[in-house]
């Protein structure tokens, strides 16, 4: 019967514990799909560097090593005059070559900068770079549009930040109380073991490395769990997280399960130290 009563206390708390650092987990996951989101949102800001009308070959030869040399932008697109004037005529329904006999517009490049150079001044830097050299007319970028965004971007990860932290401080005091739970069924027996002579560090190893490892197995479930939720968030629903990367993996893997065993270890040595102290007839008044 008690072995009995053991296993189901043990298979509570290891299911306590597992959801907890799911929570931990899906914490992450918000995380990292933040701050994917705000990357891209970022690298979506488009320069346009426009050419004048003379620019040949050799110049957009020079341009376009200048913005791969310097790092500035993930990605970039020539646009040719010809390709400008479809477009024109798409947007407008108007053709301005069939009444003024030539192509008015000028090629240009369609710039994506990095989410390193999205911030207002980094931008406002870029476009001056790009408009000192002497085939580039202008730089056109929406500067309203960037500066909102960096501003909602601050607010919103200050926001997500505080939230992470709750929800930290939360699940450890969820798992903390479990521990606790688990152990005060025990506060009889370590009170024994210390009657009898036994050191704070043998009283407590069983319960810590029983815990340890019921933290470890509990962040295996946990991840399971996530790769659950993940797979039929990202392939049933179409939704994309956040980018699968084996850094983006791997880092959730390490915080689960380290969370779990540290948490667990810390959440032990603090139960039993407790118990450890506590005289025989006060074990009968909690």
């Amino acid at each position: 019967m008690r072995k009995h009563r053991f296993r189901n206390s043990y298979l509570i708390s290891a299911v306590s514990v597992s959801l907890v650092l799911c929570l931990i987990g899906l914490e992450c996951v918000l995380l990292l799909s933040a701050g994917a989101l705000i990357t891209r949102m970022r690298e979506n800001i488009t320069l346009t560097a426009v050419l004048s009308q003379d620019a040949d070959s050799i110049q957009c030869a020079r341009l376009e090593s200048v913005l791969e040399a310097g790092g500035h932008c993930s990605g970039y697109t020539y646009v040719s005059r010809q390709q400008a004037l479809e477009e024109h005529i798409r947007s407008l329904g108007e053709d301005p070559s069939a009444f003024l006999g030539y192509n008015p517009l000028s090629a240009s490049y369609e710039i994506h900068p990095t989410d390193a150079y999205s911030a207002p001044d980094s931008l406002a830097q870029l476009a001056s770079q790009l408009e000192a050299l002497p085939y580039v007319t202008e730089v056109i970028y929406p500067r309203d549009l960037a500066d909102l965004m960096s501003s909602n971007v601050h607010d919103f990860s200050l926001v997500l930040l505080a939230v992470a932290v709750a929800l930290l401080l939360v699940s450890l005091v969820l798992i903390v109380n479990t521990i606790r739970l688990q152990i005060y069924s025990k506060r009889f027996l370590i009170n024994t073991m210390t009657l009898v002579g036994a050191t704070s560090w043998v009283t407590r190893r069983p319960f810590v490395l029983r815990n340890m490892l019921l933290g470890f197995i509990s962040g295996l479930v946990a991840l399971a769990i996530i790769s659950a939720i993940v797979y039929y968030v990202e392939y049933k629903l179409g939704l994309l997280l956040f980018p699968l990367t084996w850094q983006n993996i791997a880092f959730v893997s390490v915080v689960v399960l380290c969370s779990g065993v540290l948490i667990t270890l810390l959440a032990s040595l603090i139960a039993t130290g407790k118990y450890i102290r506590m005289d025989n007839n006060s074990l009968y008044e909690i």
